[in-house]
């Protein structure tokens, strides 16, 4: 039982839940990474999830016989008693609208994260930092160049901003 209260660092209480008469009921935080992580490689036109450096890792560590890349890659969360915000790093398909990929991807991260764990999601926040080039040799862009680039767009209830660099 106090092991439960104990890890509030760690975890947050849904939404509904706190004391009652079954007992609390908490979400860790790596389990809404991962739950956005799973719902955002859903989207139709997601190629990676991740900065460079951090796709960079995940490949040597998929490289190695018996482990896989992380569902939570390229996925922040803050999540608080009853609300999370995620920040997502994604590479998108060359030739998919940016706007759009982001857009669906925050509806489907958003009624993802709310249907499993009872959090209000505030806001989704999807960095589109690289473009997947057909003809791609290593299949991701270094990150300089013409197929560089940034889009931002945020979900949350004001209806959301978009930022493209």
């Amino acid at each position: 039982m106090t092991q439960t209260a104990s890890r509030t660092d760690t975890q947050q209480h849904l939404r509904g839940g706190g004391q009652n008469g079954d007992g609390k009921i908490t979400v860790a935080d790596g389990v809404v990474q991962k739950i956005a992580g799973m719902a955002a490689r859903e989207v139709s036109g997601v190629y990676a999830m991740g900065t460079g450096t951090a796709r960079t890792m995940g490949a040597v560590k998929e490289a190695l016989p018996g482990t896989t890349s992380s569902p939570a890659q390229g996925v922040g969360v803050e999540v608080g008693e009853n609300e999370a915000a995620v920040d997502l790093d994604i590479v998108v398909d060359y030739g998919v609208s940016a706007s759009e990929i982001g857009r669906g991807i925050q509806r489907n991260v958003k009624s993802s994260i709310e249907k499993m764990t009872g959090l209000d999601v505030v806001e989704v926040n999807v960095n589109i930092n690289d473009v997947h080039l057909p003809d791609d040799s290593e299949g991701l862009t270094s990150g300089s160049g013409s197929g560089s680039g940034s889009f931002s767009t945020n979900a949350n209830s004001s209806g959301g901003q978009t930022r493209v660099s």
